[in-house]
């Protein structure tokens, strides 16, 4: 981005934080980040930002979902394509910032304050179809829609994101989140407009700590909060709710209080024996974060099966590994994996939800075939082309890639798409390569946040600092600077 470019855009930023209500040194000290990287993602975004492929070659390109891949593939595509018919299908009038779901549950956002109209956020001389695509078929470059029939075109965008599988749990179903003890910060409904989880899951934080005041340590509160042996959005929001919740234990956050987070014993169920993939950031939340609650138990390789919201008995599937024999060959003890079913009851439970591609793609031809991938976009993980139909692209959630289910993730999709789809348009290959940068600012308590950044080698830091330190000046970056960004750029195309 060039400086006359970051100027307007700082002096831009630099209006909307103060009616966030930061005062003006603490914006300016904000704005002094945006100074080095227009968002998370520094080095790379600011390579992405300068592409500027273009191209005025006449054809029909059709995206679906209005989410924010859909929208930013639009402004995108809007402004490199400029005789392009571009046709957006999306069912959504509503239009959420769903990472600010998390602040909801914390008591730092409303529902009101992720929440805008579509249609103010559909870029102009994009043309709107408000209907879903119930199949795909790109053999024969069409989409079959609810309400509108047939939609033929020259270039797909696939931007559905995914979806939640609340049933894939026996016994549980949406209906059941804010009841009987149970949360999601995850459940939303952008076509209704609303983010119930948000709201219920902080419903469910001043509940938890009213019993936690009636409760003791040796008659203590049991809570479990739960990880889906699936892929999911934002990984690291399964721990997000578990610090800040205890946190808020702690007397912490907008309820105040004393410390009475040793009157709740915590359970962290997730598959695996780790609580971040990077062995850095792992070291933070093992070593520091997990101790400084203390009331915190990790429940390795547990994954929820099965709830019974009268009873309150939580069912998960616990697999292990046993000894067994030596095998002098190999001179080495066989390992035997076991399995087993273990019932944990509990007084309050957040569980997040297995996840999964939306229907219409994986029962097309377009999702992936075999392996755990199989129903994900079917595409390639630098170039974001489907990987057999090469008219075909994709961005954001759906995307079947090792990294990428984040919305720091999907910004950086954004160029990479516009730039290797007019590559297409003009008869080129597509040469420009995502590097599976996603980001996780994953709050560790009230007030500070461990900017986990990352891509396919491994820790990706956009600035100067030591990205395993959980510091204020991410989270103030994050409750402040990011949802506006992402409003008034991000969904405009212009980072």
């Amino acid at each position: 981005m060039d400086k006359k470019k970051l100027s307007h855009t700082e002096e831009v930023l630099h209006e909307l934080l103060k009616s966030e209500g930061l005062s003006r040194r603490d914006a300016l000290k904000l704005m002094g980040l945006s100074a080095s990287a227009t968002m998370l993602g520094g080095t790379q975004a600011s390579a992405a930002t300068e592409l500027q492929a273009s191209s005025d070659k006449k054809a029909k390109i059709v995206i679906v979902g209005g989410g924010a891949g859909g929208i930013m593939a639009a402004a995108r595509l809007r402004k490199a394509a400029s005789n392009a018919e571009i046709i957006l299908i999306a069912p959504n009038e509503i239009h959420l910032y769903q990472p600010g779901q998390v602040f909801m549950a914390a008591g730092l956002y409303k529902e009101s304050d992720i929440k805008k109209s579509n249609a103010d956020l559909v870029p102009s001389g994009v043309k709107w179809i408000k209907d879903s695509v119930k199949t795909f078929d790109p053999d024969a470059n069409k989409v079959h829609t609810a309400g509108h029939g047939e939609i033929t075109y020259d270039f797909l965008v696939v931007a559905t994101g995914l979806q939640y599988d609340y049933e894939r749990i026996e016994g549980m179903t949406p209906d059941l989140v804010g009841q009987k003890g149970i949360a999601s910060v995850y459940l939303n409904d952008p076509v209704a407009g609303t983010a119930k989880g948000g709201t219920a899951t902080w419903e469910w934080f001043k509940q938890l700590r009213a019993a936690a005041e009636k409760a003791s340590p040796e008659n203590p509160v049991n809570a479990i909060y739960t990880q889906p042996d699936t892929p999911i959005k934002c990984g690291g929001a399964p721990q997000k709710i578990l610090y800040l919740s205890n946190d808020a234990l702690r007397g912490n956050g907008p309820m105040g209080g004393s410390d009475v987070h040793k009157n709740v014993k915590a359970y962290f169920c997730k598959k695996g024996t780790k609580l971040f993939g990077i062995p850095s950031y792992n070291k933070t939340l093992v070593e520091r974060v997990t101790p400084m609650y203390g009331n915190i138990t990790d429940k390795w390789n547990h994954v929820l099966r099965k709830i019974d919201p009268e009873k309150k008995i939580a069912t998960f599937e616990h697999t292990y590994t046993v000894k067994g024999k030596w095998d002098p060959d190999l001179e080495e003890y066989e390992e035997i994996k076991k399995q087993e079913t273990v019932e944990m009851p509990y007084d309050f439970i957040h569980v997040v939800p297995p996840m999964k591609a939306v229907d219409a793609v994986a029962d097309s031809p377009l999702g992936w075939q075999k392996g755990n991938a199989k129903g994900w976009l079917e595409a390639d993980r630098y170039t974001l082309q489907h990987r057999r139909y090469k008219n075909v692209f994709g961005i954001g959630d759906i995307l079947g890639i090792p990294k990428g289910k984040t919305g720091g993730s999907a910004r950086h999709h954004g160029p990479i798409l516009q730039e290797n789809l007019v590559a297409v348009m003009e008869g080129k290959e597509p040469t420009a390569k995502f590097d599976g940068y996603t980001v996780c600012p994953l709050k560790t308590q009230y007030g500070k946040i461990m900017l986990a950044e990352f891509n396919y080698d491994g820790p990706a830091p956009s600035f100067p600092l030591d990205p395993a330190e959980p510091r204020w000046i991410w989270w103030a970056f994050d409750l402040y600077m990011l949802k506006p960004m992402y409003w008034h750029l991000m969904m405009k195309g212009l980072m």
